[in-house]
């Protein structure tokens, strides 16, 4: 499945018609334009999709914005992730195992590699299945192989 696909299909109940990714970081995050010529940005690691940019002037000033960049790169834990787990190949990506947002560390030990589409998918789903629940709500992750 084509990546902007698979963004409206596992992101699309926030609202979003993607058209096009214009960045990604190691970690899956991306800046996508849509249907609007708006920008948004993925942020699998907190379950977040979230408009940034009203329009290229904006997302321009965004990327010249230092800390905005600091946050986007994600230097200190992609040079940690690709010591301990290496480079990524083609189409993959570092991921938080458990996502920030369910309490996951951005420890070493909670970094795995994922396939971006994989990636996409998984947080979208997630981010759908928890978004009425209040501040604080445990939650219960079933894993099956």
């Amino acid at each position: 499945m084509d990546v902007t696909e698979n963004i409206n299909t596992c992101w699309g109940w926030i609202g979003i018609e993607a058209v096009e990714v214009v960045e990604e970081n190691d970690f899956g995050n991306l800046l996508i334009r849509d249907s609007s010529s708006r920008f948004w940005r993925l942020c699998p690691e907190e379950l977040e999709c979230e408009l940034v940019a009203a329009d290229q002037q904006q997302l321009n000033k965004l990327l010249n914005d230092e800390e905005f960049l600091i946050d986007w790169y994600m230097s200190a834990l992609v040079e940690v992730a690709k010591k301990t787990l290496g480079s990524l190949s083609e189409g993959r990506k570092y991921c938080l195992a458990i996502p920030g947002r369910l309490g996951g560390e951005y420890d070493i030990s909670n970094i795995k590699t994922i396939a971006l589409n994989e990636l996409i998918s998984f947080s979208g789903n997630l981010a759908r299945q928890i978004k009425d629940l209040p501040p604080g709500a445990k939650v219960k992750l079933n894993v099956a192989k």
